[in-house]
C-alpha cells in the first residue's frame, strides 16, 4: 500500500477536508469491488483510497501524520536515537545504540513498534490489521436506521447495523471483523464508510428534513389541508390563506432524531388556463392590481 495517502486520493497535501472527502467519494463510486467484480486493479485502488480516507478525514489525525508523528497506517512512529562513535586512530570506528539501554532485548523494540506481545513461550503476538470498506445505503435507511448486508471483496459478507440518523461519509466500526491476528493476537476491526444516496423528495440539513410541496392557486388563496410526505409517511398539513411560493412551514419532530421537517411551498398554475379563469383574473386585475416586487427592488 502506498505510503502517501494524498497520492492514493489524487489530491495535494494542501487540499481542504472537503476536497479530500470529494476525492474519496469519487474513487469509491468508480472503483468499489461490487461495481467492478473481477477487477483487481479497481479493488486495490479502492483499498488504498479507503485507508487514506480513514487516516485523513480526522483533521487532528491528519495533522499528526503531516508532522510525522504517525505513519500512513495510523500507527505511532517511535522515536529512534542511533549514534555512531569513532575510536581514536585512522579508520578505527565502532557503533553503539545509545538510547536503548532500557530494553532487555530486541523483542521489546518490536513489541513497542507493532503493539505485539510475547507469550510465556516467547511466541510473538500482534493485533490483526483493520479492513476498510465502503457501502451505499438509501436516504431513508440512513434516516430511520436499518441492517444491511455487505459483500466483501475477498469473499464473505458482513451484516452492518445502520444507526438511526447516520450522515453521509460517516464510518461504522465493527470490532473484531477485520484481519486475523498473528500468533494468537486479537483480530483487527472492519471500518465501513457509508455513502448515503440522494432522495428524489427529501433533502437533509443536520437533523432537519426539507421538502418542496406544490400547491394550487385556490389552495394558496383560500387555504387548505393537504397531504405532505415525511420520512415516517404522509401527514396532513394546513396551508394558511394567502400562502406564497417560498413560504416555509415547519412540522416539528418530523425530521431525523427529533429534528423538524421544513416544507417549502410552491404555487403551481393549472396545466391549462381556461376562458373562465382568464376572464376572472382580467376583471380582478382591474380593481385589485398589486405589485409583489415593490420593496424588493434595490
Amino acid at each position: 500500500m502506498s505510503d502517501d495517502p494524498y497520492a492514493a486520493l489524487g489530491v495535494k497535501k494542501t487540499a481542504t477536508q472537503e476536497e479530500i472527502k470529494t476525492a474519496y467519494k469519487r474513487i469509491a463510486r468508480e472503483s468499489h469491488p461490487d461495481l467492478n467484480p473481477g477487477d483487481p486493479k479497481a479493488a486495490e485502488r479502492f483499498k488504498k483510497a479507503a485507508a487514506a480516507w480513514d487516516l485523513l478525514k480526522d483533521p487532528e489525525q491528519r495533522a499528526r501524520y503531516d508532522r510525522g508523528e504517525i505513519d500512513a497506517t495510523g500507527q505511532e512512529r517511535p522515536e529512534r536515537h542511533f549514534y555512531r562513535e569513532y575510536a581514536e586512530g585512522p579508520g578505527a570506528t565502532y557503533s553503539t545504540s545509545r538510547g536503548f539501554e532500557d530494553f532487555s532485548d530486541l523483542s521489546d523494540v518490536f513489541d513497542d513498534l507493532f503493539g505485539g506481545r510475547r507469550g510465556a513461550r516467547g511466541t510473538f503476538r500482534m493485533r490483526g490489521p483493520d479492513r476498510h470498506y465502503t457501502m451505499s445505503i438509501g436516504f431513508l435507511e440512513a434516516a430511520k436506521g436499518a441492517t444491511k448486508r455487505l459483500t466483501l471483496p475477498e469473499g464473505g459478507t458482513l451484516d452492518v447495523k445502520i444507526p438511526e440518523g447516520l450522515a453521509d461519509g460517516q464510518t461504522i466500526r465493527l470490532r473484531g471483523k477485520g484481519g486475523a491476528g498473528i500468533g494468537g493476537g486479537e483480530p483487527g476491526d472492519a471500518l465501513i464508510t457509508v455513502m448515503v444516496e440522494p432522495h428524489p423528495v427529501f433533502r437533509r440539513e443536520g437533523n432537519d428534513i426539507h421538502v418542496d410541496l406544490a400547491i394550487s392557486l385556490d389552495e394558496a388563496v383560500l387555504g387548505a389541508k393537504v397531504e405532505t410526505p415525511t420520512i415516517d409517511g404522509p401527514v396532513s398539513l394546513t396551508i394558511p390563506k394567502g400562502a406564497s411560493s417560498g413560504q416555509m412551514l415547519r412540522l416539528r419532530g418530523r425530521g431525523v432524531r427529533g429534528g423538524d421537517q421544513l416544507v417549502n411551498l410552491r404555487i403551481v398554475c393549472p396545466p391549462e388556463i381556461d376562458a373562465e379563469l382568464e376572464e376572472f383574473f382580467r376583471r380582478w386585475r382591474e380593481t385589485h392590481r398589486y405589485d409583489p416586487r415593490k420593496g424588493a427592488r434595490s
